[in-house]
């Protein structure tokens, strides 16, 4: 079947909120029309003054909203009601010649040099789950008075031609995009077609930073032609810490300005946000490894990591495929973090739907480490674990260091932590024949957790180095831990 007429079943399906149905007899040319409905979606949508940023015409900070707007822009009718003319806008181009209007031009061939030195698409390391990730910066994009956006395009599939046989994922972050940089209609619905089922099949998560009422308007322009399969893909990220749940933050090239934009999202949410008196005795994230101690009777095993490592190591559980490289559900995550913050008892098998107990308990392990306030295996060490991949091949060498590292040097509280958490690890590596999870993969998923610098900005040779060190630790612990 081909896209035009996928488009048209498309608007047939699309239900106004009159409950009449628009037929494909409907579909009118209003592209020029669509660009007036953008500009004014831009200043207000719903009635709402979108003033918090003046400088991105897109954002709608949700932040300013009071209860009352808060209850408009959580209504599914009135976001179909304003995304029904741009529903004709977008998708009324079906006919138009697809290859024509995306160039002739052969990718592999074409110079994108300057394109490139914008900075608008990097690949950027790989997220927690071994996936490549590229990251498409709106902030980055040029006056869209001299940008060729169909270059720029051919650019970016160019770019993704280099991993879509592979797993990956796709980040978009939306601030910064405004009334100068803002692409044309036509081109979004061109190059809502050029991404076929080539690039689809593989890309794993499309996660939306920052996004606001235009991003949702345009995700349910597109609705009809958008499958369901698809649309679970689609994670919506409102500040970066969530992006945790996917990938270490630190690792990606992060400009000035959405660094800026996110901590004042954070201060807005921290004045919305009730006052926090002293922390609970009961606290299990966010705090030190000190803390946990010494409100554990001594015991430097933490109850959240003997919850989920309880949990985690049942036979069902270690055959698990995908073991701590699936994702959870954030919001799921979030309410067993407060639980297990406020002391109260945590029940895996009790988590239902798509989000099994064993995905939930293996992000809450990986998110108690990444949330420590001193990495486990300490700032003191990094510089240490850095250097241990440059021995090569010497093994007795490099368990040697190794065993004075994490045997030695090592806090006591930490090296039982550290080797708490390895005895499950190794559980899993012996099952790899059924959960695809190898050493390798495991030290991918670990090491960032286990180590970062206090002072210097993460690099994908610092990260590569860590897991090297992780992975050794994984594979010679009997060689590295005392009996």
């Amino acid at each position: 079947m081909d896209d035009s007429l996928d488009a048209r079943r498309g608007i047939e399906s699309v239900v106004m909120t009159t409950g009449d149905v628009i037929t494909s007899g409907d579909v009118v040319s209003v592209v020029d029309d669509s660009e007036d409905i953008l500009s004014s979606l831009s200043c207000n949508i719903a009635g709402q003054d979108l003033d918090f940023e003046p400088a991105l015409e897109f954002d709608d900070t949700e932040l300013d909203k009071d209860s009352d707007d808060d209850q408009h822009y959580d209504d599914d009718d009135e976001d179909d009601a304003m995304s029904h003319d741009l529903s004709h806008a977008y998708l009324q181009t079906a006919d138009d010649n697809f290859e024509e209007a995306l160039g002739a031009e052969d990718p592999d061939r074409e110079d994108f040099e300057d394109v490139a030195r914008h900075g608008v698409v990097e690949v950027a390391g790989d997220d927690l789950f071994a996936r490549k990730v590229i990251a498409i910066y709106a902030c980055r994009l040029p006056d869209s008075k001299t940008f060729n956006w169909m270059r720029f395009l051919r650019y970016l599939l160019h770019t993704l031609d280099q991993f879509v046989e592979s797993d990956y994922t796709l980040v978009y972050f939306h601030c910064g995009l405004n009334s100068h940089n803002k692409p044309p209609v036509r081109w979004l619905w061109t190059a809502f077609r050029a991404f076929d089922r080539k690039y689809k099949k593989n890309l794993k998560a499309l996660l939306l930073v920052h996004p606001t009422s235009f991003v949702r308007i345009v995700f349910h322009v597109f609705r009809p032609v958008i499958s369901a399969k698809f649309g679970r893909k689609v994670h919506t990220i409102s500040h970066l810490e969530e992006l945790n749940q996917f990938l270490h933050v630190k690792q990606l090239p992060l400009p000035k300005q959405l660094l800026d934009h996110d901590r004042k999202i954070a201060r807005r949410r921290s004045l919305l946000a009730p006052s926090v008196g002293q922390t609970p005795d009961t606290q299990q994230f966010r705090v030190s490894l000190q803390f946990l101690v010494a409100h554990n009777d001594g015991d430097p095993i933490p109850r959240v990591v003997r919850t989920c490592v309880a949990y985690l190591s049942t036979e069902d559980a270690l055959s698990t495929e995908g073991l701590f490289r699936r994702s959870a559900n954030v919001q799921t995550v979030q309410e067993l973090q407060q639980r297990f913050n406020a002391g109260q008892d945590v029940d895996f098998s009790r988590v239902a739907g798509e989000d099994s107990g064993v995905h939930v308990a293996a992000a809450l392990l990986k998110s108690f480490l990444r949330d420590l306030r001193e990495p486990l295996l300490t700032f003191d060490l990094y510089d240490d674990v850095i250097d241990f991949q440059a021995i090569g091949g010497r093994h007795q060498e490099k368990v040697a260091v190794a065993r004075s590292l994490v045997g030695q040097r090592l806090p006591k509280d930490n090296q039982k932590l550290l080797r708490y958490i390895v005895d499950l690890l190794v559980k899993v590596m012996d099952r790899a024949d059924l959960n695809k999870m190898t050493s390798s993969n495991l030290a991918i998923v670990f090491g960032p957790n286990l180590l970062w610098s206090d002072s210097r900005e993460t690099t994908l040779p610092s990260i590569t180095a860590i897991n090297h060190f992780s992975e050794f630790v994984f594979k010679h612990k009997d060689l590295l831990f005392d009996k």
